[in-house]
């Protein structure tokens, strides 16, 4: 026999969740809201030790980039793919099952050999990982009604946002005091304790393993190309010319056959792999376009910034983490104002002022200079921290708010799908607007120089004139102060490209704005016993 605080603990509550201990509810979520922050700090955590990794296993930089892209690939397939399975396996048993492949992969990883072995083990982690973003999302409003509700939108905003932007920083400062290898295994002891508390306390649902039987493999095949076709283009696209490249063209060619197939299935598949019903409610398929939006100026900002930071400012990675932590410190500080003001106020209301915050902050961020560090950062990046939570809570809301419980699991996979899939692209944008306008301010400022030809020249001579005093060979002087000046110019010119970046953002979270008017609040879901 079980003891009885076992036994309480393993109750049974998948015919009506809603009625457990509110303690209970809350530890079920904070427990999987945790597995939700590792999947989502993976992402970046090894974007700024990817030289040590590359020494590690041997590889080139065209290679170690695929340590990055395999997991964005997979994970994007398994987001929208979660609902299904959570209705065939059951919530707890996915979740369950994803966290542990998520450890054991996160430990294959550490302890790869090669490359080829990393680059593998990474698309099992992602894959695994993402599984555990939608059904937080999904249990969270399954759970929580009324002013509990308005507490899961902001909870989770800010892990989406944290996790990430943390990932960088955390990893360079790991891989510093210990090596690149603990990258991956600092996952393991919290992700077998979240497993273990899982599988005795999520028990919201029930599994119905005859879906399996009857999955339709050409939606699930179709929809595997189309995403991860879609990733590995965006991805990799800015590195290699785009279409001028004959891999991504033919990447871009299966996506887009991939993508029809995909839409036919869904809506001619008697037993389709993701139902797109949900976008049949206007305000989810408007949220869905906002959370799009919001997904491209997070990820886009939060890669842009620490790119600023290292290639004019030439900071290290724990400056850098030192410099982008109060975006998450005026984050934590919104969420108690957002959950509050999401009880109160219209949600159409609560976006616009997200919105229009979150295009401020990159407008002030446009006026960067070579010279800008934390001091300079601090205002724009504290706004768009606060912003954050004003977008994300009302988008989360006013998507998942009026959907009944049988269908929260596949309206989570796809509003999600939108946030990463806004992330995707918005990374690659921003990289090639970066390149671009880079080149033409390089161009301008030389035109400039060209046109104030005796400046250059005195100051080229003064250059000179300090290079003397490292060597005595004047052609050598006047060679490094050449070189010096060149270098000035391609600085200046990058935080230029930088500036042009952040304004064409602050102009597309404009843009957005006319959609709002056109949102509808959306009406309160149905209770258990009627969506049943």
């Amino acid at each position: 026999m079980l003891p009885p605080a076992f036994s309480r603990l393993s109750q049974d509550w998948s015919a009506d969740p809603t009625t457990m201990p509110t303690s209970r509810k809350f530890l079920i979520f904070g427990l999987m809201a945790f597995g939700q922050f590792l999947a989502l700090f993976d992402i970046q955590i090894v974007s700024a030790s990817q030289r040590e990794v590359a020494a590690g296993l041997a590889a080139g930089a065209d290679e170690v980039s695929w340590v990055q892209t395999a997991y964005l690939m997979a994970e994007l397939v398994m987001i929208p793919l979660s609902g299904f399975l959570a209705r065939a396996l059951s919530t707890r048993w996915l979740f369950v099952a994803s966290c542990l492949m998520f450890t054991l992969s996160s430990l294959l990883c550490g302890l790869s050999w090669s490359i080829g072995s990393m680059v593998g083990f990474r698309a099992l982690q992602g894959f695994t990982g993402g599984a555990m973003v939608p059904l937080v999302f999904a249990v969270g409003f399954t759970l929580f009604s009324g002013k509990q509700r308005a507490l899961i939108p902001a909870i989770l905003g800010t892990v989406s946002v944290l996790a990430p932007a943390l990932g960088p920083s955390a990893g360079g400062y790991i891989t510093d005091v210990l090596n690149w290898r603990w990258l991956f295994f600092v996952n393991v002891m919290p992700g077998l304790f979240i497993a273990a508390a899982c599988a005795i306390l999520l028990r919201i649902d029930g599994a119905n393993i005859s879906l399996l039987k009857r999955i339709d493999w050409a939606h699930l095949l179709a929809m595997a190309v189309f995403l991860a076709g879609l990733e590995y283009v965006l991805e990799e696209g800015p590195r290699h010319d785009w279409l001028g490249d004959e891999t991504i063209a033919l990447a871009a060619w299966a996506s887009a056959v991939g993508f029809v197939l995909f839409l036919e299935r869904s809506f001619f598949s008697t037993s389709p792999i993701v139902s797109l019903r949900s976008f049949r409610r206007p305000t989810f398929a408007f949220a869905s376009v906002f959370n799009l939006v919001i997904g491209f100026g997070m990820y886009a900002s939060i890669s842009l910034i620490p790119l600023y930071l290292a290639m004019v400012r030439g900071y290290s990675a724990l400056q850098i983490g030192q410099t982008i932590f109060v975006v998450g410190v005026a984050q934590l500080g919104s969420t108690v104002v957002a959950a509050a003001l999401s009880q109160r106020v219209d949600m159409r209301y609560m976006i616009t002022v997200g919105l229009s915050l979150f295009a401020a902050s990159l407008w002030l961020t446009s006026e960067m200079t070579s010279q800008w560090g934390f001091w300079e950062l601090l205002a724009p990046q504290m706004l768009r921290g606060f912003a954050l939570m004003l977008c994300i809570v009302p988008s989360v809301t006013m998507a998942l708010g009026a959907v009944p419980p049988q269908e929260l699991g596949a309206a989570s996979g796809l509003f999600n799908l939108m946030r990463n899939l806004g992330g995707a692209i918005g990374i690659a944008v921003v990289n090639s607007w970066l390149q671009d306008d880079s080149r033409i301010a390089a161009a301008r400022l030389s035109e400039a120089m060209g046109h104030h030809a005796a400046p250059v020249q005195e100051a080229t001579a003064a250059l000179a004139a300090q290079m003397a005093a490292i060597t005595p060979d004047t052609a050598q002087a006047q060679w490094m102060a050449q070189g010096t000046l060149a270098r000035v110019i391609s600085r200046e010119a990058l935080a230029l490209g930088f500036d042009d970046v952040f304004r064409l953002m602050a102009f597309m979270f404009i843009a957005a704005l006319v959609l709002v008017p056109f949102c509808r609040p959306a009406a309160a879901p149905p209770p258990p016993d009627a969506a049943h």
